[in-house]
């Protein structure tokens, strides 16, 4: 393989998953690829749970509006890595699911997700639930996990 050709990354609007949204797009401009950048959500207006257990960060889960603003502040973070053929695309759907099934949909070489970030099911039934791990394993493509911590 020459280099990739089509790179997915994953975000939920935190700044973890914007690091990996970065590293996403240097390696879409090293390669020449284009970058979609991705996020999974479930609506949860009418779920208070939600917005007690993510205080300050309650807004990124609800309604569309914040979807929009997810997306945009992640396209100016792979831009400014160098990215120039970006995509975004924002799927009512759990994220591990939306962006293994974006993976295979669109034929992407590389799926990007950080190692860590806001995860509102998590939050919610109180278990561990690592979107990466389980992308990881369920992924057809390559998959890079970016250390996103400081």
């Amino acid at each position: 393989m020459d280099g990739y050709r089509t790179v997915l990354v994953g975000t939920d609007g935190s700044e973890s998953s914007l690091r990996a949204v970065g590293r996403a797009g240097s390696i879409a401009a090293d390669t020449d690829a284009k970058l979609i950048i991705a996020t999974g959500y479930l609506r949860h207006e009418d779920d208070r749970r939600a917005a007690d257990a993510l205080k300050d960060d309650a807004y990124m889960v609800q309604g569309n509006a914040p979807i929009y603003a997810v997306l945009r502040d992640a396209h100016a973070r792979a831009a400014a890595a160098g990215a120039k053929n970006v995509e975004e695309r924002s799927i009512e759907d759990a994220p591990v699911h939306a962006l293994v099934q974006l993976a295979e949909d669109v034929k992407a070489d590389l799926l990007v997700v950080g190692n860590v970030g806001l995860n509102a099911r998590r939050a919610i039934l109180g278990r561990l639930f690592s979107v990466a791990g389980a992308v990881s394993t369920r992924a057809k493509s390559d998959v890079l996990i970016v250390h996103t911590t400081d």
